[in-house]
């Protein structure tokens, strides 16, 4: 039955190249509006061995963009969750569901070189500009998500190496952290982003100063599912281009 899930995949990609990918590992850390179809697009594409990282639960302001967010599912861990999803999309894949936040407290625990691909889609900037600093020292490969909130237009989504991101205020806040503390990335990484920013219209007096990258501006931005969804598929497109990009190579 497995084979018949990826028989599609296997007709366009040829039966090395999914068996490739099936070897791959691979680790997300936050599965929200990106994260969480970053994590399914990586699954439906045949990853076998996947590790997702969150510690948040399902809320009901979650359900307008994030993947395993419902009415039934709030209050329920989301990585809990997210892996019975994709449990049910391909029942023989190995997901480790690891309900902590990256930190400086725990960064020691996860060790980045065991896996493939690390993919950031972290909101933090603190935790982000950190999990960027390992993730570029270890030997995985580097995929990063840049904010995708206060953006309607799905054409203005694109792909750029991290310094050549533009437009984009995390971005900037991210070079500017790494240039005020001396300390940069040791190598290049892909970074999924959009120039467009829009300004919140509706009124909300909602604050969380724990997700946003700007504390100055700690507010609840708006975003929309077809924006967040590009980002996340995005991202599992670039893990999947480059394993076949490196099998020509090799080939």
């Amino acid at each position: 039955m497995v084979k018949e899930l990826f028989q599609r995949g296997e007709r366009l990609l040829g039966t090395d190249v999914m068996n490739t990918i099936a070897q791959k590992r691979v680790i997300v850390f936050g599965v929200g509006g990106v994260g969480s179809w970053c994590a399914e697009g990586l699954i439906r594409s045949g990853i076998h061995y996947l590790t997702i990282v969150d510690s948040d639960c399902v809320s009901a302001t979650n359900i307008n963009r994030q993947l395993m967010a419902t009415t039934r599912t709030i209050g329920k861990p989301k990585v809990e969750v997210l892996k019975e999803r994709l449990l049910d999309i391909n029942p023989d894949a190995e997901i480790i569901a690891v309900r902590e936040v990256y930190s400086e407290n725990n960064c020691e625990k996860f060790n980045l070189s065991d896996y493939d691909y690390v993919i950031d889609a972290i909101d933090s900037l603190k935790d982000k500009s950190l999990l960027i600093l390992k993730a570029a020292e270890s030997g995985a490969k580097l995929f990063s998500s840049m904010g995708a909130a206060l953006k309607l237009n799905p054409l203005k989504v694109q792909v750029a190496e991290f310094w050549n991101v533009k437009g984009c205020p995390l971005g900037a806040a991210l070079r500017r952290k790494f240039k005020k503390s001396k300390m940069f990335p040791k190598r290049k990484f892909k970074c999924v982003y959009s120039e467009e920013l829009l300004e919140n219209v509706g009124d909300s007096p909602e604050v969380d100063a724990n997700s946003t990258w700007d504390v100055s501006k700690a507010q609840i931005n708006g975003s929309l599912v077809h924006i967040t969804a590009i980002f996340g598929f995005t991202l599992s497109g670039l893990v999947i281009q480059d394993v076949v990009d490196t099998q020509k190579t090799k080939g």
